[in-house]
């Protein structure tokens, strides 16, 4: 079975979703569309949206999150669902009860929705292969694999301030190997059809299939942005690093940390982003982090309209299904 066979339903519909690998360009603009609609609701005085009143969504976070778990959250009570955060520190999963019996208690209190974070790659999609077959599962990340709503929250941003891809170089900066939000990243470019795609990186910190992936590969930060239209900084993700990978952060930044006067050599309008949190002195200096090209925070606020997005479409295909079963 495909990763598509799996995410979607008969129709083509959305009804997971573990990764952006194997979608289509029409279905990822499709959830770009949708996230226009959805910013407004910010601006009202309710801030709600009644898409998915009387469904449950279940936070199972396996590992540690503030932005991803606190936005998925606001996404579904802004969509007047009702919450569910399991704390794993204190749950029967720290007793010894395994990931599939968690599940299926779960299941059994009718829970429409699994938004998923867990530390080994795949687990999303261990769990929408085994869940009943109502229930959605959105993958908040999964080891090193990926994080698709991230990845969709970044191209929104870039598609706000740049308009169509076609003609875009965007630039990814940083621990491309241990990066699911990289690979995600890299992934969504490739499918909305940026111009070009280029990678920037020690040597230790790029898998060796880099170039199979459609990017160009880089290791001089200067050379590498010059002319960009978007940069991407990531974060050094050193509880996932084994052994001496790096000699030290201060010698990382050196080469490797944004200051103004690196990203001089990009386009005068290109726009700097992070997936957060920011190690401010190690990945950029704190005048790029705050300065008049950065667009973190509004990438956060993003990230609520696009998880609105990707958990209507599920359930949308959910009350679709319902209503066929009904008839028949």
């Amino acid at each position: 079975m495909t990763l598509s066979d799996i995410q979607l339903d008969r129709r083509g519909n959305l009804k997971h979703f573990l990764t952006i690998e194997g979608l289509s360009r029409e279905l990822l603009t499709e959830i770009l569309d949708q996230t226009e609609g959805f910013l407004g609701v910010a601006e009202q005085a309710v801030k709600k949206v009644p898409l998915c009143r009387g469904k449950i969504v279940a936070n199972l976070f396996f590992e540690t999150s503030t932005r991803t778990r606190t936005t998925f959250e606001l996404a579904a009570k802004r969509l007047s669902a009702d919450v569910l955060n399991l704390n794993i520190d204190t749950s029967a999963t720290a007793k010894g009860e395994t990931l599939l019996d968690t599940l299926r208690n779960l299941e059994a209190m009718h829970v429409d929705m699994f938004v998923v974070r867990h530390a080994v790659s795949g687990a999303a999609h261990f769990i929408a292969e085994h869940a009943n077959p109502h229930i959605s599962i959105i993958n908040a990340g999964d080891g090193r694999h990926s994080h698709p709503t991230q990845g969709m929250l970044d191209m929104f941003t870039i598609r706000r301030h740049k308009g169509d891809f076609t003609d875009l170089c965007v630039v990814v900066v940083g621990d491309i190997l241990h990066s699911r939000v990289a690979r995600s990243q890299l992934l969504a470019l490739n499918t909305l059809g940026a111009g070009e795609v280029r990678v920037i990186a020690p040597r230790t910190l790029i898998p060796t299939h880099m170039e199979t992936l459609g990017v160009r590969v880089f290791h001089d930060l200067r050379e590498g942005v010059r002319d960009a239209d978007v940069i991407v900084m990531l974060r050094l993700q050193r509880e996932r690093m084994r052994g001496a990978m790096l000699p030290s952060e201060h010698e990382y930044f050196q080469l490797f940390g944004l200051t103004e006067e690196r990203l001089s050599t990009a386009k005068p309008d290109a726009i700097v982003m992070h997936p957060g949190p920011i190690n401010r002195g190690v990945e950029m200096a704190s005048q790029v982090a705050d300065g008049r090209r950065s667009v973190i925070l509004e990438q956060v606020s993003n990230g609520i309209a696009v998880r609105m997005a990707v958990m209507s479409m599920c359930i949308g295909t959910q009350n679709l299904h319902a209503q066929e079963e009904t008839r028949g």
